[in-house]
């Protein structure tokens, strides 16, 4: 298998992998981003949908990923202690006010 069939076949998915959607909060580090994921939860006693937010590692090989973009995340094996995340696909680049 040659170097550029390698990186297509680490590029491709299983299929119904799992993914999760959230917005870069930081690209301070060499190689990961901090992504904030928010989700819905619902209230159990008054039934209301109270706004979650989970901030995770992700890894980041080409850099390319800014602060404000809105990015898929895919889960990987333990990269380090905290990061255990790698970025699929960019969805929405920030504007850069």
């Amino acid at each position: 298998m040659s170097a550029t069939e390698n990186k297509v076949a680490s590029k491709v998915e299983a299929k119904g992998a799992r993914t999760l959607t959230g917005v870069v909060v930081s690209d301070k580090m060499q190689k990961t981003i901090a992504v904030e994921i928010v989700r819905l939860v619902k209230h159990p006693q008054y039934g209301k949908f109270i706004r979650r937010t989970t901030k995770v590692l992700a890894h980041d090989e080409e850099g390319t990923v800014k602060t404000g973009d809105t990015v898929i995340i895919t889960p990987c094996r333990p990269m380090s202690r905290r990061k255990s995340w790698r970025v699929l696909e960019i969805v929405r680049r920030s504007t850069g006010l």
